[in-house]
Parts: structure tokens; C-alpha cells; sequence
């Protein structure tokens, strides 16, 4: 068996609590700036959100990807099935690329603006620019993110242990 399939549990779950880890700190940070109307970079606050893309290490189709996974299985007998020769290359599997999700976070151009002359920050129509951020959505991006980060913990814990029972036997 090879090593990487043992341990790519871990690989893709620590990815996965990195990402989540990561979305908790941006939902984080847009609430503790939804009032914030002066930035270093000049004007208020911008909105933070992570957007996914298609992974740019695999340019093969998922079945493909998919089919070169697979082990060939010894068979003992000619009536029994197994990987076709041409999905397996000098006894590695052909397709390994990474089928994982590429994300980025981008600043959005949202604001809000409310009347309130007396600030600082107010325009000439005493409009005062806000980012637009949705306090509701972001606490439900913080829950959510944390609830999958425990399923990530999870996934680990159920990986250790099968792994450590797989030594017993």
C-alpha cells in the first residue's frame, strides 16, 4: 500500500481545518470593522469573502481522475475483474492530480450609507459610507465554519483510530 493513501486522510482534513480556520478569521474581521468608515487604504472597510475556483492542478475530468485511483487487484481466478491495465502505469496509479478547490479572498466594493452630518467621515450630504456587512450572515459563517472545523477534528480522530486498530489485527 502506498504510504501517501495511508496518510491522505490527514492531508485533506488538516486542509480542511486550515480553510475553516481561516473563514472563522474572516468573518471575525468583518464584524469587528462593520463600522469602521476610514481604512489606511483610504475610505471604509471593504467586505471580505473567499471564492472558490476549480483546482489549476488537474486538467483531467473527475472520472478520469477518479478511474487512475484505483488499485489493481491480484485475481486468482480469469472470470474475476480488475483495474484495466491502461488505468494503471508502471504499477502507479494514473491519475493523482489534486482534485481540491483553489480559494482566494477578495475584498467586495459593498457600502451602505447612512445619514449622520455630525461625523467626520460624513459627505457633503452628511451620508457617512459603511462597508455592507450583514451581521447575520457573518455570525452564520462563523457557527458554520467552526461546526465543520469539529468535523474535520473528527474525521482525524476516526482516522487514528482505525489506523490503530489496523495494528492490532
Amino acid at each position: 500500500m502506498n504510504i501517501d493513501r495511508l496518510f491522505s486522510v490527514f492531508k485533506t482534513a488538516g486542509r480542511g481545518l486550515a480553510i475553516q480556520r481561516e473563514n472563522i478569521a474572516i468573518a471575525s474581521e468583518n464584524i469587528a470593522n462593520a463600522n469602521t468608515t476610514r481604512t489606511d487604504q483610504g475610505g471604509p472597510y471593504r467586505l471580505k469573502v473567499r471564492v472558490f475556483s476549480a483546482s489549476s492542478g488537474s486538467s483531467a475530468p473527475f472520472n478520469d481522475v477518479l478511474s487512475g485511483q484505483a488499485m489493481k487487484l491480484n485475481t486468482t481466478n480469469d472470470k474475476q475483474f480488475s483495474v484495466p491495465d491502461v488505468l494503471i502505469k508502471n504499477g502507479e496509479n494514473a491519475g493523482s492530480g489534486d482534485m481540491a478547490p483553489n480559494s482566494k479572498i477578495v475584498s467586495e466594493n459593498k457600502f451602505r450609507y447612512e445619514y449622520d452630518p455630525d461625523n467626520p467621515d460624513a459627505d457633503e450630504n452628511g451620508m457617512v459610507k459603511y462597508p455592507d456587512i450583514n451581521m447575520v450572515k457573518e455570525m452564520t459563517n462563523i457557527v458554520s465554519a467552526n461546526r465543520m472545523y469539529e468535523a474535520n477534528l473528527s474525521v482525524i480522530q476516526a482516522e487514528k483510530q482505525i489506523i490503530k486498530q489496523s495494528m492490532n489485527i
